[in-house]
């Protein structure tokens, strides 16, 4: 391969999933049982930037300021590994990451990190990959980040094939595509950090909980119901039927055994609160959904944003309440940092 760079940079954010997917048909290739829909966000984000260098002996990462160890500097090397193959050499990297967000909280650190390390590593290998390949490529390291490649409203298609042929991300909507729609991020206090992947976690659920085949059954209607309120700009019936799911999410995970509880009592009041505010007006001015953490996103209008916000930062054990909105999709980045 010729004029292949030896360092890049890539920036990518992280997503929330309106409709999730939890639990994969072969964990080697991450290919999910269902398909997903899922917002990408603008101000998180992750940036990564990947140096091959012949001078190394063993691949290097460094996350912020540390070094990990163990499972995710294994889940680093692993996906290292397939972009070698895919580039036909054997050189080892330095991998500099960092998050303007919390790890491993619920915020989808992987989805971006997973995203950011495709575009560099690939782009640092001499690869030019399309969108479409560029997103199978990153669902071997965490499913989710197939989807953190694009801007806006993603729809991740599950697939047919074996061979996960058929398994990537595109794009439904642009971020603009509803200027009104806005996302209250609650962050709770004290939110532990995962002490099993998601990866590990969903494939318990798949093996034990009764919930999971009624679940299967429902997403694709959820799907097609969601795809039309965003068409339309449907915010109660987006707002509805996001909370159904992520009650459906949560009802798999809580019936796992050994049990899922990705919460905390300050994340349980937020879904209270937010029940509590679309009663009061006799129609959803709020949806909320999580995912395998504690922090809480609470899709809102602009109208209702500052009354909402206000009242979520006022209950016991949120910390703050962050305000985000559909962002860009990844890019890479000019300048490499040492």
């Amino acid at each position: 391969m010729t004029g292949r760079p030896s360092e890049a940079g890539y920036e990518a954010a992280p997503n929330i999933a309106l409709v999730k997917y939890w639990g994969v048909r072969d964990e080697d290739l991450g290919l999910p049982y269902n398909s997903s829909l899922s917002v990408t966000l603008n101000h998180l984000r992750t940036r990564t930037w990947v140096k091959f260098d012949p001078k190394l002996t063993e691949d290097k990462f460094v996350l912020g300021r540390t070094e990990p160890t163990g499972g995710p500097l294994r889940a680093v090397v692993e996906f290292l590994d397939e972009v070698r193959a895919l580039a036909r050499f054997e050189t080892h990297a330095l991998v500099r990451s960092e998050n303007n967000f919390q790890t491993a909280s619920g915020l989808a650190s992987s989805a971006s990190g997973f995203a950011a390390l495709a575009g560099a590593a690939s782009l640092a290998a001499g690869l030019r990959l399309s969108p479409t390949a560029l997103s199978r490529l990153a669902r071997l390291g965490s499913g989710s980040a197939c989807r953190s490649l694009f801007g806006g409203f993603v729809e991740w298609r599950a697939g047919t094939r074996a061979d996960g042929r058929d398994c990537y991300a595109r794009p439904l909507f642009p971020p603009r595509h509803w200027p009104g729609l806005v996302d209250l991020v609650a962050i709770v206090k004290d939110a532990p950090e995962k002490t099993v992947r998601s990866s590990v976690a969903m494939q318990l659920t798949v093996a034990t909980s009764p919930e999971y085949a009624r679940r299967l059954k429902e997403v694709p209607v959820r799907i097609r119901a969601i795809k039309r309120a965003l068409a339309a700009r449907d915010a109660a019936a987006l707002f509805d039927r996001t909370m159904e799911e992520c009650d459906s999410f949560r009802l798999v995970c809580e019936t796992t055994t050994p049990k899922l509880d990705y919460l905390v009592p300050a994340s349980r009041r937020v879904l209270t609160e937010v029940r509590a505010a679309n009663d009061e007006r006799g129609t959803p001015i709020a949806g909320y959904t999580h995912d395998a953490g504690a922090h809480v996103h609470v899709f809102t209008t602009t109208t209702e944003m500052v009354r909402l916000r206000r009242r979520l930062a006022s209950l016991p054990g949120v910390e703050k309440v962050l305000v985000v909105s559909p962002g860009p999709g990844g890019h890479d980045l000019r300048r490499w940092v040492h």
